[in-house]
């Protein structure tokens, strides 16, 4: 009995809002901004290069195997 009170009591003072009174600068925005628009930009490229790169190898396929014109040389 008396664990579950200490117990009970320990999580009552855990949970019990204090206000910090702490001031979030500038600065600490500034580079939220940053570290989401990087993590934004690094999905995009990673998206990009799955969807460009077999692209870019059927592409290189059909310009190998398509006939390339004979031209003859003036003589």
């Amino acid at each position: 009995m008396r664990s579950a009170v200490m117990a009970l009591s320990i999580f009552l003072l855990v949970m019990n809002p204090v206000c910090a009174m702490a001031y979030i600068g500038p600065g600490l925005a500034t580079g939220t901004i940053g570290v989401i628009l990087g993590v934004v930009g690094s999905l995009c490229i990673a998206v990009f290069a799955l969807v460009w790169y077999p692209i870019k190898r059927v592409l290189k396929k059909i310009k190998k195997s398509s006939p390339k014109e004979n031209r003859q040389s003036p003589e």
